[in-house]
């Protein structure tokens, strides 16, 4: 296995499982409804918020691994649309895991020279620091999606 093939193993792994935590983000979100998802716990943000924040970024990186430019603003990536019904947060979650599975499929075919180089600007850093954000980001998240998940729980939302 390549570095490439190893670094969307771990990238699928947060998402679907088999990482060294046990802890992924279709088991943690399975259940969870669109009451749950939208409702505000403390001044948390709302595990709606926070599944549309990290697909934010998954989409934003995707387009500078497809060739295209970076195009994305981080006062946009909790602009998460209005969800009042299952449909709605079923989409938002159907959204993402397409985009999981494009992005695992784009990072397996950076040939590993690509990693080193640097990712669309030198304050970036390289492709490999980028694609490890990206899922250093999706388990600290994942993180606040079990806790908030715990207490919704709790309190029967």
């Amino acid at each position: 296995m390549n570095l490439s093939n190893q670094i969307a193993k771990n990238y699928r792994d947060v998402y679907y499982g088999g990482n060294w935590t046990w802890v992924n983000l279709k088991d943690t979100l399975a259940g969870i409804t669109w009451e749950q998802a939208v409702a505000k716990v403390y001044d948390f943000n709302t595990i709606a918020m926070l599944v549309y924040h990290m697909h934010y970024y998954v989409r934003v990186s995707a387009k500078v691994l497809e060739g295209g430019p970076l195009d994305g603003k981080d006062r946009d990536s909790f602009d998460v649309p209005i969800i009042g019904s299952q449909q709605e947060w079923e989409q938002l979650l159907q959204n993402m895991w397409k985009d999981v599975d494009l992005y695992a499929a784009l990072i397996e075919q950076l040939p590993e020279q690509k990693l080193w180089e640097t990712f669309v600007d030198e304050k970036y850093g390289n492709y490999y620091r980028n694609l490890h954000g990206i899922i250093e980001h999706v388990h600290y998240h994942l993180g606040q999606i079990v806790l908030i998940k715990k207490i919704l729980l709790q309190s029967k939302v």
